[in-house]
C-alpha cells in the first residue's frame, strides 16, 4: 500500500526579502552585537542564520498550526487532524474499489496515500523534535492510529483487486504514461510485501513475523547502546579509573577510539566488543525472522526482497559490486597501513604494529603531523550565514533558483530559532518550503537529516502541491559575539542534506509516491553525496568563506590541505564500509547460515580486512546499522560511485553550468522515483554504468 512505504519507509536517515521591519531588525541586531568583529556586510539569507531569531507564539493572533496545517494548533486538535485524515481516506477507497479499471485508479491510490501522509508524515518529525512533551505524544499517538489504519489497508482484497485488474488489463496498462506505470506495479509490490496475495493462515504468520522484526530490531537497536561490563579487578589500577566505575564494576560505553593510550584503547576495543549472547540471540532471531517473512511472499532471502527495485537490482550484483571494490583496495590500505606504523613508531617504539583499535587515534595523528590541519582554524570562514550563502550561489547559478529567509506566520514552527526558507524560481515561482531546524537544544535528535513533511503531486486543477521538507542539524546557537561556526564536516553534512532537499524541492512527479527522495535507497544518497563535492571545491568554496572578522578569503593553499589530509586514508576507510555491507549482505542471505554471525564476520575480515579479526569480538552485534538497512549497507558506497562519475564527467569542469544544471534537474532530479533510476543516471554521463565503472569510481577516490 502506498501509504505505508511513503509514511512508514521512506523518511529520509532534506532572496526573497524578509519583510522590511524583520530585515532592518535584523541589521540592527547585527550592527549592536558584532560591529566589533565583522568586517563583511551579510545579506538578508546570511543575517537570518548569524543572527539567532526569537520568535513566540502570539496567543492574541490566529495560530495558523504547524507547517500551516490548521489542526495542529494543540495536542488536542491533533486527534482531530488524524480523524480528518482517516475519513477522507475512507472515502477515497470506496472510490478506488467502486470505480471502473482505468489510469484514474493510480490517482486514486495516491490521493489515498497523501491523505494518510498528510498527517503521518508531520506527526513523525513533530514526535522526536517539539520542544513540548504533550504535543510530542499527541504527534505520536497520530502517527500510531493512521499506521495502524495503514496495516488494515495493506490488507484489504477490494483495494488488492481493485488494483490487479490495471494491471491485468493490457489494453488500458499500456496505455499509461511510463511514470503511471511504475507508480501502479510499486504500488502493487507494496501490496505483496505485506502478503495480500496469499491464503488467509500465511497471512497471519505474515503479520506475526512482521511485528517480531519490529520488536526483535527496537530490541537490537537497545542492546547495542548498552554498556559492557567487567569486574574492577580484572584491570589494572592505572586504568580502572579511567573509564565509568560503578561499585565493583567498570562500565564501558564506547570504544574510546582517539584516546591517546594504547592500552586504554585495548581494554575498551575488547570488553565493549565482547559477545553477548542475549544480544546474539536477538540477532540471529531477527535474521531469522526477516528470512521467514521474504520467504513467505516468494523471495529466496531477505536481501533479494530489499534489494528488488533497486539501482543494483540483486544480491548477486551488490556482492560483485563489494568484492570487486574490495580486493581493489588492499593494495592501497597495505601502504596506509604502513604510513600508521611509522607513526605509531614515533609514540611506541615497542610496538609499532597496527592492531584494529590503533586505526581512528594514528590517523588523526599521522594527518596533523603531515597537514597540520586543525577543524578550528577553519571554522571562522565558515560562518552559518556565509554557508547558507554558498548554497545560494549554487542553487542560483546551477538552477536560476533563491533560497529565500521568510517570516513564518504564527504557530507555524515549533522552536523560535526555526527558520522558514522559500525555494524561489526566476521564473516558475516558489517551488517548496524548506524549515531549517539547525541549532541544538534539550531533547532534540542530534543526528543531521531530512524529513519530508509534504510530498509534490500534480492537484485535479493542474496546479502543483508544493513540497515541504525539514533539516534538522544540531549546529551551536550564534553568540552575542560571534556567529555559529561550522567545521568543514559540518559545511559537507549541511550541502549533503540540502541535497536532499533541492531533490524534494526539484522534483515535478505527477505522485507524491515517488516524488524526490521517495526512491529506491541506492539512488536516493546520489544527490546529496554529489553536494559533498560542491563543498570541496575550492572554485566554490572561495565565492562564500571568508573570515567572519575580516573579510579575508579561506586561503586555496589551506583548502588543498584539509582536503589532501581527507584523503589520506580513504581506501582505509573505504574497505572498513566494505566489510560492513558484505556482513550485512551475509547475513541476509540464504539460510541455514554456514556458520554463527561471529564466526562468518570473522572469515569476512579475514578475506576483505587488512587488519586481523581480534579473537572474543563480536562487532556486529554493536552494528545498529543491521535495523535500519537491512541489505542495503551498501547503499552508501553505491550512491558515492555514482555521485563521483556523475561529478567528474559532468559538473567538474564547470560547478556553475546553467546548462549543466539545467539538464541535472530535468533529466535526472525531475523525477524522483517516477522512472528508471539507472536510466535515469545514464541521462547524466551518456551511458549505463557497468559494475566495473562503479568499482573503478571508488578505487578512483581512494588514491592516496
Amino acid at each position: 500500500m502506498a501509504a505505508r512505504k511513503i509514511c512508514l519507509q521512506h523518511r529520509q536517515y532534506i532572496t526573497f526579502m524578509q519583510r522590511t521591519k524583520n530585515t532592518m531588525r535584523a541589521s540592527l541586531s547585527h550592527n549592536k552585537h558584532h560591529s566589533k568583529r565583522c568586517v563583511a556586510t551579510w545579506s538578508p539569507l546570511g543575517t537570518a542564520f548569524n543572527v539567532r531569531a526569537n520568535r513566540k507564539l502570539n496567543a492574541n493572533q490566529h495560530n495558523v498550526g504547524l507547517f500551516q496545517m490548521a489542526d495542529m494548533t494543540s495536542p488536542e486538535r491533533f486527534a482531530i487532524a488524524q480523524q480528518k485524515s482517516l475519513s477522507e481516506a475512507e472515502n477515497l477507497v470506496r472510490q478506488a474499489v467502486e470505480s471502473p479499471t482505468s489510469p484514474e485508479i493510480v490517482v486514486m491510490f495516491d490521493k489515498l496515500s497523501d491523505a494518510l501522509c498528510r498527517v503521518a508524515d508531520a506527526a513523525d518529525f513533530i514526535r522526536v523534535a517539539h520542544p513540548d512533551p504533550e504535543i510530542c505524544q499527541a504527534a505520536e499517538n497520530a502517527l500510531l492510529s493512521i499506521s495502524a489504519a495503514v496495516e488494515k489497508l495493506n490488507t484489504c482484497p477490494e483495494l488488492h483487486q481493485s488494483l490487479r485488474r490495471l494491471l491485468d488489463n493490457d489494453k488500458v496498462f499500456s496505455s499509461m504514461d511510463e511514470e503511471s506505470r511504475i507508480v501502479a506495479k510499486l504500488l502493487m509490490f507494496d501490496f505483496e510485501q505485506s502478503g495480500i496475495h496469499l491464503e488467509e493462515a500465511k497471512r497471519e504468520e505474515f503479520v506475526h513475523l512482521n511485528e517480531e522484526v519490529l520488536v526483535l530490531g527496537s530490541h537490537f537497536i537497545q542492546g547495542t547502546q548498552t554498556f559492557s561490563e567487567i569486574q574492577t579487578k580484572h584491570l589494572p589500577d592505572h586504568m580502572r579509573y579511567l573509564f565509568t566505575v560503578d561499585g565493583d564494576k567498570v562500565k564501558i560505553g564506547s570504544l574510546y577510539a582517539d584516546n591517546p593510550n594504547d592500552l586504554i584503547r585495548e581494554a575498551a576495543f575488547k570488553i565493549f566488543l565482547y559477545p553477548d549472547p542475549g544480544q546474539d540471540q536477538v540477532l540471529n532471531r531477527l535474521l531469522e525472522a526477516r528470512h521467514n517473512l521474504a520467504t513467505l511472499v516468494g523471495f529466496d532471502s531477505y536481501a533479494q526482497r530489499a534489494l528488488r527495485g533497486t539501482m543494483a537490482g540483486t544480491p548477486e550484483n551488490v556482492m560483485e559490486f563489494l568484492t570487486k571494490t574490495g580486493d581493489g583496495l588492499l593494495d592501497r590500505v597495505s601502504k596506509e597501513i604502513d604510513i600508521m606504523k611509522k607513526t605509531k613508531g614515533q609514540y611506541n617504539y615497542r610496538d609499532s604494529e597496527i592492531h584494529p583499535w590503533d586505526p581512528s587515534f594514528y590517523m588523526n595523528t599521522a594527518k596533523h603531523d603531515r597537514y597540520n590541519v586543525r577543524g578550528s582554524g577553519y571554522q571562522p570562514y565558515f560562518s552559518l550565514g556565509a554557508c547558507m550563502e554558498g548554497l545560494n550561489i549554487i542553487f542560483s547559478n546551477l538552477y536560476g533558483i533563491q533560497l529565500d529567509s521568510v517570516e513564518p506566520e504564527n504557530g507555524e514552527i515549533w522552536a523560535p530559532d526555526v527558520q522558514k526558507l522559500a525555494v524561489t524560481h526566476e521564473t516558475d515561482g516558489i517551488l517548496g518550503y524548506i524549515y531549517c531546524d539547525f541549532f541544538d537544544r534539550p531533547n532534540k535528535p542530534a543526528q543531521d537529516c531530512h524529513f519530508t513533511i509534504r510530498g509534490g503531486r500534480r492537484l485535479d486543477d493542474g496546479s502543483y502541491q508544493i513540497p515541504r521538507v525539514v533539516i534538522n542539524c544540531c549546529f551551536p546557537s550564534p553568540k552575542l559575539d560571534a556567529p555559529t561556526l561550522l567545521t568543514h564536516g559540518n559545511l559537507e553534512n549541511l550541502f549533503h542534506e540540502f541535497g536532499h532537499a533541492m531533490h524534494s524541492m526539484l522534483a515535478r512527479t505527477r505522485y507524491q509516491h515517488v516524488t524526490g527522495t521517495r526512491c529506491v535507497t541506492d539512488f536516493a544518497e546520489v544527490p546529496s553525496i554529489l553536494m559533498e563535492y560542491f563543498a570541496n571545491d575550492y572554485r566554490v568554496l572561495r565565492q562564500f568563506a571568508k573570515h567572519y572578522q575580516t573579510n579575508e578569503t579561506l586561503p586555496e593553499e589551506a583548502i588543498n590541505r584539509l582536503c589532501a589530509s581527507k584523503k589520506m586514508f580513504s581506501a582505509y576507510e573505504m574497505q572498513t564500509q566494505v566489510v560492513y555491507a558484505i556482513m550485512d549482505q551475509k547475513y541476509h542471505g540464504k539460510r541455514p547460515l554456514e556458520k554463527s554471525t561471529t564466526d562468518l564476520l570473522f572469515e569476512i575480515q579475514q578475506q576483505f580486512s587488512s587488519l586481523p579479526p581480534v579473537h572474543n569480538t563480536a562487532w556486529q552485534l554493536r552494528f545498529g546499522h543491521l535495523v535500519g538497512y537491512g541489505a542495503k549497507y551498501y547503499s552508501y558506497l553505491y550512491s558515492r560511485a555514482v555521485a563521483a562519475r556523475i561529478w567528474h564527467e559532468v559538473f567538474a569542469v564547470d560547478p556553475f553550468s546553467r546548462s549543466t544544471g539545467e539538464r541535472y534537474r530535468h533529466q535526472m532530479l525531475a523525477h524522483g522515483g517516477g522512472k528508471d533510476p539507472v536510466g535515469l543516471v545514464a541521462n547524466m554521463i551518456g551511458k549505463r554504468p557497468t559494475t566495473d565503472d562503479l568499482v573503478q569510481s571508488l578505487l578512483d577516490e581512494a588514491k592516496l
